[in-house]
């Protein structure tokens, strides 16, 4: 390669790093943008988890309550035994969809803050699309 072939080649490649770089902010926000949308999202999740341990710990509580009268020693008795254990099942049967609707009220919950979470992040990408569009053609 003679020098005035060496030279062409150095200026042509300091031509395009000075200024011809394409701007990176768009991919800096658009990486800011997903974090923080992860973030959210993440946060949903795990309240929704914390308040599902919480019922699950209390409901545990309360049937390991229950079960430490069967425990107790009854009259000698094999029908107060039955007794107890057949008042344990029946109240057991009638918590039960309280409980359950308590779980469903907690999933309801994450999924309205998901929703309203994508429909925000919809809404700030048509924003940003429009004004790069606005941008681009002005």
């Amino acid at each position: 390669m003679s020098k005035s072939q060496t030279n062409e080649f150095a200026k042509a490649i300091e031509n395009m790093m000075t200024g011809n770089m394409p701007d990176m902010s768009v991919f800096t926000d658009a990486t800011k943008s997903a974090t923080d949308f992860s973030a959210k999202l993440g946060q949903i999740a795990l309240s929704a988890a914390e308040k599902n341990a919480e019922l699950t710990n209390a409901w545990t509580k309360e049937a390991l309550a229950k079960l430490d009268a069967a425990t107790k020693a009854q009259a000698n008795d094999p029908a107060a035994y039955a007794q107890l254990i057949a008042d344990m099942a029946s109240e057991q049967a009638k918590a039960s969809p309280e409980q359950i609707a308590a779980f469903a009220e907690v999933a309801r919950k994450a999924q309205q803050d998901t929703v309203e979470l994508v429909m925000a992040a919809g809404k700030e990408i048509q924003a940003e699309a429009a004004s790069a569009v606005k941008k681009a053609t002005s």
